[in-house]
């Protein structure tokens, strides 16, 4: 594990859910614009910290491939030429137009980011079986690309209020829906069990691993009571949901890294 390794695939992760969500032609401009700058900067720097700590070829290149590709659906987007119009309904019932751009072009970064992410987890990995290793940095992408990307879009609501709440919950089932293959994975030897029977020592006398157990099952029931949020009619429940994700992220990456870093131990 590397911090490379871990921006490569949040990088990557975000940027395919962006396009899970940009496919629906239902969000405005901005969200993309806004995704699309923050990838593509953790993009260049996960290249910039492989070249100078702990360089992976094929990685590395992989991300500054995945940041242009960002970068050039970021432009795209922003060209009036290639602003298509379509029909949008407010959740009052009022239809109105809104520009957007063809969401393919969403689909490069994530992509070449992924590239990156398979590099990776080919790479050394210890004590731990090569095909778990890469499982494991593959559905990490996915995990922490799901559960940042579920944030930003709640967040998203108070710029665009009339947005159907469907692009969140599908957000939400997909966090729901990785999250028993990640701590499994995490979990299969070597793995975190290993930590509560003591065959691993974490230094803390196995704190970190309870730390860890609190964090996956905070995570899933986060994730949980964000759905019960958003069956909700109230405008204020999108905003429950929101702040419920907002602690799922932190919860998340802890799930993630805190696992591999003591099984990296």
């Amino acid at each position: 594990m590397d911090v490379a390794t871990v921006l490569c695939q949040w990088a990557t992760g975000g940027l395919a859910y962006l396009w899970v969500t940009t496919r629906r032609r239902e969000v405005g401009l901005g969200y993309g614009w806004l995704l699309r700058s923050l990838y593509g900067a953790i993009a260049v720097l996960a290249a910039v910290t492989g070249f100078v700590f702990q360089p992976t070829a094929v990685r590395d290149l992989a991300c500054i491939a995945m940041a242009l590709c960002a970068g050039a659906s970021l432009v795209r987007s922003a060209l009036p030429t290639d602003r298509r119009h379509r029909a949008t309904h407010d959740a009052d019932g009022t239809t109105r137009t809104i520009a957007g751009f063809d969401p393919r072009w969403d689909i490069a970064a994530p992509l070449a980011g992924l590239v990156g992410v398979v590099a990776a987890g080919l790479g050394a990995s210890g004590d731990i079986a090569p095909a778990l290793h890469l499982g494991r940095v593959v559905v990490g992408a996915a995990f922490l690309g799901a559960v940042s990307d579920s944030m930003l879009l709640g967040h998203w609501y108070l710029v665009q209020p009339g947005l159907r709440r469907e692009p969140l919950r599908e957000l939400v089932r997909h966090l729901g829906g990785i999250w028993p293959v990640e701590v499994g994975l995490l979990l299969l030897p070597t793995g975190m069990i290993a930590v509560f029977t003591g065959s691993i020592d974490d230094g803390y006398g196995g704190l970190l691993g309870w730390f860890w157990a609190a964090c996956a099952i905070t995570t899933v029931a986060l994730a949980a009571v964000a759905m019960a949020a958003l069956r909700e009619r109230q405008y204020a429940a999108v905003m429950a949901a929101t702040g419920l994700l907002y602690l799922a992220i932190l919860t998340g990456f802890g799930t993630d890294l805190v696992a591999r870093l003591t099984l990296a131990g």
